[in-house]
């Protein structure tokens, strides 16, 4: 699945480099005209990030995401600044088909569990934005990337079984290659496909041509993020979804 991402502050569209706020670009004013022409192309699902929400969680864009669960049929999964069951629930009232959560689930697995086990493991979405390091490890970072954890991903993965539970969509994204349309890493996403094979990966960061979409088809994953790829036009997601389908373009 080809999964169109937007990233809004004040309810505009906008892309930061590398997750830093002060390098910001505005692509749109109201994100609904994008996402209606995303819905047309044939996305399965569209992926948001409240970046309001995320720096503070009382500044959620919750009007906003409601306007969009009522005016498009395309589901919608949202993340940003999740920290607490009511904040999931919250947003999962607002319609939206799928919450994100990262930061909060990486701090506590015991709380992560308790989500899946209360929301189940289709209405929640567990984002790992990671770094990979010379010895291989790959440490999971929190709080936009601010803050490194002391969790690998496999021993997060680990303590989520151990607890009991076993999520079904993972956001991963490898934080070198977010927003830098330098591609995405590959060799990544065909190691995890391979050691979790339960799992629907989502690839995240990089893209920037049909040939990577390829890629990552042959890698296995269940679906790929494309935000600054198509805000730019790189490619149209009509594009895309030939290549995803395996048909010439």
């Amino acid at each position: 699945m080809l999964i169109p991402a937007l990233d809004l502050i004040g309810g505009e569209v906008v892309r930061l480099y590398q997750g830093d706020f002060a390098q910001k670009t505005v692509y749109a004013p109201d994100p609904l005209p994008l996402a209606l022409a995303y819905q047309a192309a044939g996305a399965g699902l569209l992926h948001l990030v409240d970046l309001d929400g995320a720096r503070a969680p009382a500044r959620r864009q919750l009007a906003l995401l409601t306007r969009l669960s009522r005016e498009l049929t395309l589901p919608l999964q949202v993340g940003g600044g999740l920290r607490t069951t009511e904040d999931i629930k919250g947003l999962l009232g607002s319609g939206v088909s799928r919450a994100v959560v990262g930061s909060a689930a990486i701090a506590d697995p015991a709380q992560a569990a308790a989500w899946l086990r209360e929301f189940g493991p289709e209405r929640l979405t567990l984002a790992l934005d990671l770094r990979l390091e010379a010895d291989g490890r790959r440490t999971l970072l929190t709080h936009g990337w601010q803050a490194g954890s002391e969790r690998s991903l496999d021993d997060f993965l680990a303590e989520l079984r151990r607890q009991g539970v076993t999520p079904r969509h993972i956001l991963c994204t490898d934080i070198s290659k977010d927003g830098t349309l330098s591609g995405p890493n590959t060799a990544l996403y065909t190691a995890l496909v391979r050691e979790y094979p339960a799992l629907q990966w989502q690839a995240s960061g990089g893209v920037s041509s049909l040939n990577d979409i390829a890629a990552l088809r042959a890698a296995g994953v269940a679906g790929v993020i494309l935000g600054k790829s198509l805000l730019t036009g790189q490619f149209t997601l009509a594009q895309a979804q030939q290549v995803w389908q395996g048909e010439d373009t």
